[in-house]
Parts: C-alpha cells; sequence; structure tokens
C-alpha cells in the first residue's frame, strides 16, 4: 500500500531538523567551553583542584 505524504509530517520534519540543529549547536559550543578550560588548566568539575595539582 503507497501512502501520500501528509502536510502534518512535513511540518513536523522541519521542527524536528531544526530542533537537532539547535541540540547539535548547543553540545558544541559547551564542548568548545570544555576542552578551552581544559587547556588552560582550570578548574572544570569545580573540585577546587586544577591540573597538575596533587592532594595528600
Amino acid at each position: 500500500m503507497i501512502r501520500a505524504t501528509h502536510e502534518l509530517h512535513e511540518r513536523r520534519k522541519g521542527r524536528n531538523l531544526g530542533l537537532g540543529i539547535l541540540l547539535l549547536a548547543f553540545v558544541g559550543i559547551v564542548f568548545g567551553m570544555t576542552i578551552v578550560k581544559i587547556g588552560n588548566g582550570e578548574d572544570v568539575l569545580g573540585t577546587g583542584m586544577v591540573a597538575g595539582e596533587v592532594s595528600q
């Protein structure tokens, strides 16, 4: 059986595509900020320790 694509499906497809692009952009921004923080040696996890410190 062949069904014609309904107009509602086309709208949902466009909306889902837009939401997917926004989600990927958000993930990219968070990933980029994490890489920059790690590269600068800043505290990423909020533990008060930076890279290279050893607690005793």
